[in-house]
C-alpha cells in the first residue's frame, strides 16, 4: 500500500493505491481455501484492510475494523491476514477500512466453488468484475479531516469510477471510457461490486437484460430484471446473455438521488463492443457526446491479401 501518481479528470492526483493500480488487484480464489494476504503499508497514514462479507470463523483478528478488531497497521509497517473461506461462493470485496482511503484502496475478492463443483446456473464463457467507485480531485484523508473539524458534510465526489474508469460524460476522458469486448451468442457473468462511499447506485446495460444470481456471495432464486441497485458496499452477480445485434452498447451506474439540489452529476458509463465492430469518433472531447461517432463493422476478404493477419508475437497484451 503506497501512495502513487495519478492522472485522472484533467489534473495528476495522488492517491493511496495497492500494487500501483485503481483498483487493487483482484484477490481470486476457491470455496475452502486458506487465504494469507501480506500487506506492507508504504503509504503515510496508519490503515487496515477489511474482507468485506467474509465470515471469520475463529479469526476475529484478521477481520480488519480499525480499532475494533485490531491497531492500524503504522506507516512503513506490515501485518499477515489469514483466514478461511468456509461455506460462501461468489462476488465479495477488500478495502482499507480507516478513514476515507477506501476511496482508492479497494478491489474485488473471488470465491469460485471448490474443484469438481460447479455453480448453480449455466455456464459462462467469461466471469467480468464490474467495480464502481468514487473519485475526489482532492485529497480524500483531507476531505474527511476537513468534514470532521467543521461539522460540515463532507465534499461530494466529483465523479464514479468504473473499474477506475471515469467514461467520457467527464472532462479529459474521452479516452478514459471502460470498454467490454464481448462474442456475441455467449453468457457472461458480470460480478458488480458498489465501491461507492455515500452512494446507492443503479446499473443497467442497453439493449439487454440482466439475470441475478447472487449476491453478496450468497445464491439467489434467477430472476430476469432490466436494471439492478446497490447499496455502498453490495455485491451481485448477474448473467448477461450478448443475444442483441452486432454492435455497440452502453452499460450504466448511476447513483440514486430523490433531489438533484445541490448535488454533482457523477453518473458514469462503460461501452460493451461486440466482435466485429470497430468505433472511429472525432478526439477533440467536447464533440462525442454531440454525436460526431460512429461505428462500422470490418470482414476480412475472399483472399490472404484481403485478409487482416494475426499480430506479432510480442505485440503487448492488456
Amino acid at each position: 500500500v503506497e501512495d502513487i501518481d495519478f492522472q485522472l479528470l484533467c489534473r495528476p492526483q495522488v492517491i493511496t493505491a495497492v500494487n500501483g493500480t485503481l483498483p487493487g488487484p483482484t484477490i481470486n480464489a476457491r470455496e475452502g481455501d486458506t487465504v494469507i494476504i501480506h500487506v506492507f503499508n508504504k503509504s503515510p497514514y496508519n490503515l487496515t484492510i477489511h474482507w468485506h462479507g467474509i465470515i471469520q470463523f475463529l479469526t476475529p483478528w484478521s477481520d480488519g475494523p480499525e480499532y475494533v478488531t485490531q491497531c492500524p497497521i503504522p506507516s512503513n509497517g506490515s501485518y499477515t491476514y489469514q483466514f478461511n473461506l468456509t461455506g460462501q461462493e461468489g462476488t465479495l470485496w477488500w478495502h482499507a477500512h480507516s478513514s476515507f482511503l477506501r476511496a482508492t484502496v479497494y478491489g474485488a475478492l473471488i470465491i469460485k466453488p471448490r474443484l469438481g463443483h460447479s455453480y448453480p446456473y449455466p455456464k459462462v464463457y467469461q466471469e467480468v468484475p464490474l467495480v464502481v467507485g468514487e473519485w475526489w480531485n482532492a485529497n480524500v484523508e483531507e476531505v474527511e479531516r476537513n468534514a470532521t473539524d467543521t461539522g460540515n458534510p463532507p465534499l461530494e465526489s466529483i465523479a464514479s469510477t468504473i473499474n477506475g474508469f471515469p467514461g467520457d460524460l467527464f472532462n479529459c476522458s474521452q479516452d478514459k471510457t471502460y470498454m467490454l469486448k464481448v462474442k456475441r451468442g455467449k453468457t457472461y457473468l458480470l460480478r458488480v461490486i458498489n465501491a461507492a462511499l455515500n452512494e446507492q447506485h443503479f446499473f443497467k446495460v442497453a439493449n439487454h437484460s440482466l439475470t441475478v444470481v447472487a449476491m453478496d456471495a450468497i445464491y439467489t432464486e434467477h430472476y430476469n430484471t432490466d436494471v439492478i441497485v446497490l447499496a455502498p458496499g453490495q455485491t451481485v452477480d448477474v448473467l448477461l446473455r450478448t443475444n442483441q445485434a452486432v454492435g455497440s452498447y452502453y452499460m450504466v451506474f448511476t447513483p440514486y438521488r430523490s433531489s438533484s439540489v445541490g448535488t454533482n452529476n457523477v453518473t458514469t458509463r462503460g461501452v460493451i463492443v461486440y466482435d466485429g465492430i470497430w468505433f472511429m469518433h472525432c478526439h477533440l472531447e467536447t464533440h462525442l457526446p454531440w454525436g460526431l461517432g460512429m461505428a462500422f463493422e470490418v470482414e476480412n476478404g475472399p483472399t490472404p491479401e484481403t485478409t487482416i493477419p494475426p499480430p506479432p508475437a510480442n505485440y503487448p497484451k492488456c
